[in-house]
């Protein structure tokens, strides 16, 4: 098949073929020539088609049109190719907070045929090095800002030879170099199954994957999710938290906004504090966050009602049915649920503000599949918890690693996640499969606990595991960080039991409370689960 690589690093890693998971291309979105470079579609056509002027993106101080970042990208490609030495194939490390810059060297990669490994800004150099390892990155484009950490991981991750800044005045800055580079670049005739990103997974444990992802991805989820419930316009202004480095935060930041010629609002500081004042300013359309900012911002719901706001999406976690309820009547708009994964790219399982069934995540997104399966992959009938499976355009494809194995399981991507469908076909989630609790005989997801201690008033963040325990097998232990204002003590524990005792099955109550400040997150802002068990295991 043919390849634009002349660097066959991805190729040469790709699992076996009849190790990846089923790909469906049913529907006629989801069929691409067999040459493909995705710059060339989500970029260049506006330009070409008249829209060069249009905004693209903003930020504080700073409008690009679509014009002015196909410059600045082919003028970085340019400077990849002719200074950094860059072919086809070659990895490319992203240091970057969300800003232009880091838009337009994630273009330029694609445009000259690169592979973009866009990391989190908050890595650390033991963060930072297994991803350079794992991914063999030869290249690297980093902020200024961020040199220390990247200048220590290639101390010990050689392999990383040709590192340029941006946001310097030095006089061998990316933007030196950028002045004297052509505004002009020819992209790379890359094939629709080259690879343009690894996408690393923000999981728990273990020594980081990375997924590959090809031009045709990239392109499958903008005629997927985006088009089929989103439906953003051209007029839409997007706006979120979700960092570039989270798939995520990549399709909701980027890719959606420049497939229907959009603009999109980026912050190196999306706190809802700074959020709520940028949605104001830009007068942003479409919102991505988390349900805890959702959560946190619905206290502003004076300030976002009858606003410009039109369209909210929540994913990255579990959106309980409480921060749904709080958002839809601070604001009057009902949050758009989904659930992706960064080995699908996407999501896959969503709803529209006009199908929400209260906690419920939705239904497959047209030309994906989903089903629910027990631990012998047959698929259960209604109502059955069981192990979450999809397949669809996309599908995972783990770097090297025989965990693709774990994950694809005779055609479909086993997400990891225990879900029950209902007999509509709505899929509703239970909690990640190893964080059932079995208490006495009892089944206990822990995000069932968790919907009902978050509508306690004194409840800002909670999050629930299961604990040893002698006599049940497990216990539920909550993890609670109390809204200001609430004394932590045993009477508060006490009340959160009675709480929950009334508004739940009562075996499912926590019979143990910890009070903390924070819980832990990934820089995705996902629950980092298994350090609550260590932790609760450490105590114990």
């Amino acid at each position: 098949m043919y390849s634009a690589h002349q660097d066959t690093f991805a190729r040469d890693n790709l699992p076996p073929r009849e190790w990846w998971p089923e790909l469906l291309f049913d529907l006629p979105e989801y069929q691409f020539p067999e040459r493909l470079n995705c710059a060339t579609e989500l970029l260049d056509k506006h330009v070409a088609e008249g829209r060069g002027n249009n905004v693209c993106i903003r930020a504080e101080g700073l409008t690009w049109t679509y014009a002015d970042l196909q410059e600045k990208a082919n003028r970085i490609a340019n400077v990849l190719v002719d200074k950094m030495g860059l072919v086809p194939g070659n990895r490319v490390l992203l240091r970057s907070a969300n800003n232009p810059m880091l838009v337009a060297c994630w273009f330029a990669i694609m445009k000259a045929g690169g592979i973009a490994v866009t990391t989190m800004p908050l890595l650390r150099v033991k963060e930072l090095t297994p991803v350079i390892m794992v991914s063999q990155s030869t290249h690297a484009l980093c902020d200024a800002e961020l040199a220390e950490a990247l200048l220590e991981a290639q101390e010990q991750e050689p392999v990383l030879k040709h590192i340029m800044f941006y946001h310097s005045d030095a006089a061998d800055s990316l933007e030196t170099l950028m002045a004297q580079a052509s505004p002009h670049f020819k992209n790379v005739d890359t094939a629709s199954e080259d690879c343009c990103l690894f996408g690393f997974t923000s999981g728990t444990t273990g020594i980081p994957k990375a997924t590959m992802h090809f031009h045709r991805d990239v392109m499958a989820i903008c005629n997927g999710w985006a088009k089929h419930v989103l439906k953003p316009v051209a007029d839409d202004v997007f706006i979120g938290s979700p960092p570039l480095a989270f798939t995520f935060g990549l399709g909701g930041l980027v890719l959606f906004p420049m497939s229907v010629g959009a603009s999109t609002v980026l912050l190196e500081k999306s706190t809802p504090e700074p959020l709520l004042a940028a949605v104001q300013e830009f007068g942003a359309t479409i919102l991505f966050t988390a349900p805890t900012a959702y959560r946190v911002l619905s206290a502003q719901g004076d300030l976002l009602r009858n606003g410009t706001l039109r369209k909210c999406v929540s994913a990255g976690e579990s959106l309980p049915i409480a921060t749904r309820t709080a958002w839809r009547e601070a604001t009057g708009i009902e949050l758009i649920d989904g659930i992706g994964a960064t080995e699908m790219l996407h999501i896959f399982i969503s709803h529209d503000e006009t199908t929400v069934r209260p906690g419920a995540t939705g239904k497959p997104v047209p030309g994906y599949q989903a089903a629910v399966l027990d631990d012998n992959g047959n698929e259960v009938p209604p109502g059955t918890v069981g192990r979450l499976a999809v397949k669809g355009p996309v599908g995972c494809r783990y770097l090297a690693d025989d965990r693709q194995k774990v994950y694809v399981q005779n055609g479909w991507n086993v997400t990891g996640d225990a879900y029950v469908m209902d007999k509509d076909g709505y899929f509703y989630y239970q909690s990640r499969t190893d964080d059932l609790i079995i208490s006495a005989g009892y089944n206990i997801a822990a995000i069932e606990v968790e919907e009902v201690l978050l509508m306690h008033p004194a409840v800002a963040e909670c999050a629930v595991v299961g604990v040893a325990d002698e006599l049940r097998g497990q216990v539920v232990k909550a993890f609670v960080v109390l809204r200001a204002g609430h004394t932590v003590g045993e009477a508060m524990v006490k009340a959160l039991q009675d709480f929950a005792k009334q508004n739940a099955v009562p075996y499912k109550y926590p019979r143990q409370v910890a009070f903390v400040e924070t819980l832990p997150r990934t820089s995705t802002g996902k629950l980092q689960r298994f350090r609550l068990h260590t932790e609760a295991e450490t105590v114990s």
